[in-house]
C-alpha cells in the first residue's frame, strides 16, 4: 500500500511517500524551486516521491493532507468575528484564496493530482504527533507537540502506543508558545517562521533582563506549564504584524529594522524570551510525565527545533529517553500525515525499524550518481578528480586539517532544516578565525551565528557535558543536531566579565580548543557521527582525529543566506563558485577552486539550457 502525505500553503511545503508503513522518500518543495520556505503546492516534491517509489498517481492507495482545512477556517472565522472590525483587511485578503482552493482541500487535491482515490485530512497536531512517535524507537511513549498554531491547538500532549495515538490535552489559539517566540523574532528584526533560530543564537549575547516584564505583562505561566498571553500587546490574531505599539512601549525598546545593527537591548530580549521558553517547556514536560507516567518522550512541532530548550530538557532528566522529529516543523507533518494514514486511519500494525529510529537517518531526498555528475562536469569543462571512498576520506581530512573549507554533496539529501553531512560545508573547528570567515565570506550572514560541531559519537563525552544532572548517563546520541550541550569545564578558556564588550569583540575571544564551534556561553549544537549512520562522514572525521587529536569538525548547511540548501550538483557547483569554499565533493568527484574556469552566471545558464 502506497500512501502520499502532503503539507502545503503555510510554510515549508513538503511531500512524503510511505510503502507498507516504511518511509521511502520525503522532500521540501523549497529545494526544487529554490524559494526558501516555499509554501506553494509541493508538485516537485510529490513528483520526486512518486518517481522514487517507481509509481504513478493512479497507484496511490491514499493521499493524506496534514491538517483539517475546515477546522482551520472555523478558527479564522471565529477569530475575525471576535476582533471585528479589527483585522477586516487581512480577513478579506485571505477569503478568496480559501474559497478557491483551501476550504475544500480534498477537491483541490483530487484535481491538482488528477487522483480519483481516497483522500483523508488528519488534524495538524495529530500529524505532528505521528511524525514524532511512529518513526521513533519506542513502542510506548509520551508525545508532546508545540508550535505556532494548527487548527485550534497550539500545544498538545498524550500517549503513543503501538499503532495508536491519543492526544488527551490541548492548549488552544491564541495562547501559543510558538507565536510568543515568533513575536520576539519579529520584534528583533528577523523573519517569522524563518529567523527563530537566529533569535536563539543571539540569546547568549544578552542577559535576561526583561523576564519580569514578560512574566508580569505578556504571558501568565501556571505551575503545570499552561499559559495565557495578554493579547493587548500582540497583533498576530488580526493583522499582518506580530506585535503592536503597546508591546514596544512596554519594553521601552524600538522594533529593530531587519538590516539594522543589533543592539544590546535586542540581545537581552532574545535571552529573556529564550529563558521563558525553556521554563515553559520544562513545566509542560514535568506535567506530561506526571500525567502519563511514561519514561519515553517524543517531540515535534516548530518549538521542538529550539535545540537549546531540548538540551535543557534532556539534561534535567525529566524523561529517561527523548526522541525529536528531525523535521519538526510543518514539512515533517507530510511524513506524519502519511504514517498517520497507515497506522491510525488504515489501522495497520507498527514495528520499530532499527536501533536508531525509523526515519532512515532523515536521508530521504534525491541522490545523484557519479556517472551523471561526470557527464555534467565534462560537458561544462569543470576540472575534477575521481577518487575512491577511502582515499577521498584521507584527502579530505588532510585538507581540512590544513584549514581548507570543503562542501559536500553526497548521497540522499536530508529531509528537514539541518544539513547532516550530505549537503554540508565542513571546516576545522580549531581555527580562531573560521567562525567569522564562514559567516561573512561563505554564508554571507550575520556574524554572531554559531556553527555546529560534528563529533565522533564515541568521543562526545570527552568534550561536552551532555548529561548534566540526569541520572541515566548512557549512550548520548544526537545524530540530527537537535540538542545543545555545554563544553566540559576542562576544555574551556576562562574569560572575565564581557558585558561591556560589543558582539563583534565577544566573538573574537578564543574560548576553547575548538573556538569555531564554541558559542559565547560555551554551548554547542552537537551532531554525533556514527559509523552505522554516516560511514563516509565518520571516515573523514576519524582520519581528521588521527591527524589532529581533535574529533570535531564544523558542519554547516551547504547554502548561502536566503537560499535553501542545495539540491543537486548544479546548485552545488554554483554555490561553490559564488563563495570562498576551497573544495567541492560531488559523490566521488573532487573539485579544487583553483582549477576551475572563471565563473560566469551568464555562460553557466546558457550551457545548462543547451544541456536540458
Amino acid at each position: 500500500m502506497y500512501i502520499l502525505g502532503v503539507s502545503a500553503f503555510y510554510h515549508d511545503s513538503a511531500a512524503c511517500i510511505v510503502k507498507g508503513g516504511q518511509v521511502l522518500a520525503a522532500a521540501q518543495e523549497e529545494r526544487f524551486t529554490r524559494i526558501k520556505h516555499d509554501k506553494s503546492f509541493p508538485q516537485n516534491a510529490i513528483k520526486f516521491c512518486l518517481d522514487y517509489a517507481g509509481i504513478s498517481v493512479k497507484q496511490l492507495d491514499l493521499v493524506v493532507y496534514y491538517e483539517s482545512s475546515n477546522l482551520k477556517f472555523d478558527r479564522m472565522l471565529k477569530t475575525f468575528v471576535s476582533y471585528a472590525p479589527r483585522g477586516c483587511d487581512a480577513f478579506a485578503e485571505a477569503i478568496p484564496l480559501w474559497l478557491r482552493e483551501r476550504l475544500n482541500i480534498k477537491k483541490f487535491l483530487a484535481a491538482k493530482l488528477e487522483f480519483k482515490g481516497e483522500i483523508f485530512c488528519a488534524e495538524h497536531h495529530f500529524s505532528h504527533a505521528a511524525s514524532a512517535f511512529f518513526p521513533s524507537p519506542y513502542t510506548h511513549s509520551a508525545i508532546l507537540t508545540m508550535d505556532g498554531v494548527g487548527e485550534w491547538a497550539t500545544t498538545s500532549f498524550g500517549i503513543g502506543e503501538d499503532n495508536s495515538i491519543d492526544l488527551s490535552h490541548e492548549l488552544h489559539f491564541p495562547h501559543s508558545l510558538g507565536l510568543l517566540y515568533s513575536a520576539f523574532t519579529f520584534f528583533c528584526g528577523f523573519k517569522v517562521n524563518s529567523g527563530e533560530y537566529k533569535l536563539m543564537g543571539l540569546a547568549p549575547f544578552g542577559n535576561p533582563t526583561f523576564t519580569s516584564i514578560i512574566r508580569n505583562h505578556l504571558v501568565d505561566v501556571k505551575d503545570d506549564g499552561s499559559f495565557q498571553l495578554n493579547l493587548e500587546y500582540f497583533d498576530f490574531a488580526v493583522g499582518k504584524q506580530m506585535t503592536n505599539d503597546k508591546f514596544s512601549a512596554l519594553l521601552s525598546v524600538k522594533k529593530r529594522d531587519p538590516e539594522a545593527e543589533i543592539s544590546q537591548d535586542h540581545a537581552d530580549l532574545a535571552a529573556s524570551i529564550q529563558q521563558i521558553t525553556e521554563e515553559i517547556v520544562l513545566r509542560i514536560a514535568r506535567t506530561v510525565k506526571k500525567q502519563t507516567g511514561v519514561s519515553n518522550l517524543c517531540l515535534s512541532g516548530g518549538v521542538a527545533l529550539n535545540c537549546v530548550s531540548n538540551g535543557k530538557l534532556y539534561r534535567e532528566g525529566v524523561f529517561e529517553n527523548i526522541w525529536t522529529q528531525p523535521a519538526s516543523g510543518d514539512a515533517g507533518s507530510s511524513l506524519g500525515a502519511a504514517l498517520y494514514g497507515w497506522h491510525v486511519y488504515k489501522k495497520q500494525p507498527r514495528r520499530v525499524r532499527n536501533k536508531f529510529d525509523g526515519q532512515c537517518h532523515s536521508l530521504l531526498g534525491p541522490s545523484y550518481s557519479n556517472d551523471e555528475i561526470e557527464i555534467y562536469l565534462t560537458k561544462m569543462g569543470y576540472p575534477y578528480r575521481k577518487i575512491p571512498n577511502k582515499k577521498l576520506e584521507n584527502e579530505l581530512a588532510s585538507l581540512l586539517s590544513s584549514g581548507k573549507i570543503i562542501a559536500l554533496m553526497r548521497g540522499r539529501m536530508e529531509f528537514g532544516p539541518r544539513a547532516l553531512g550530505s549537503r554540508s560545508i565542513l571546516a576545522d573547528a580549531r581555527s580562531e578565525t573560521m567562525q567569522k570567515e564562514l559567516n561573512l565570506k561563505t554564508k554571507f550572514r550575520e556574524s554572531f551565528r554559531p556553527f555546529a560541531p560534528l563529533v565522533l559519537a564515541e568521543e562526545v563525552e570527552n568534550w561536552f557535558d551532555v548529561y548534566g544532572t540526569r541520572k541515566q548517563n548512557k549512550g548520548f546520541c544526537s545524530p540530527y543536531m537537535l540538542n545543545v550541550s555545554e563544553l566540559l569545564e576542562e576544555r574551556r578558556i576562562k574569560r572575565g566579565a564581557e558585558i561591556s564588550y560589543s558582539i563583534d569583540k565577544r566573538l573574537s575571544l578564543k574560548r576553547s580548543e575548538i573556538p569555531a564551534v564554541t558559542h559565547v556561553d560555551y554551548s554547542a549544537r552537537i551532531q554525533t557521527v556514527h559509523q552505522e549512520i554516516s560511514p563516509f562522514l565518520y571516515g573523514v572525521l576519524k582520519r581528521f582525529y588521527e591527524l589532529t587529536k581533535v574529533p570535531v569538525l564544523i558542519n554547516t548547511s551547504f547554502n548561502v543566506r536566503n537560499e535553501p540548501i542545495v539540491l543537486d550538483y548544479k546548485d552545488a557547483y554554483k554555490c561553490f563558485m559564488r563563495t570562498n569554499i576551497d573544495y567541492l565533493v560531488l559523490e566521488n568527484c573532487l573539485l579544487a577552486k583553483s582549477d576551475q574556469p572563471e565563473w560566469s552566471e551568464q555562460t553557466d545558464w546558457k550551457t545548462l539550457f543547451s544541456m536540458d
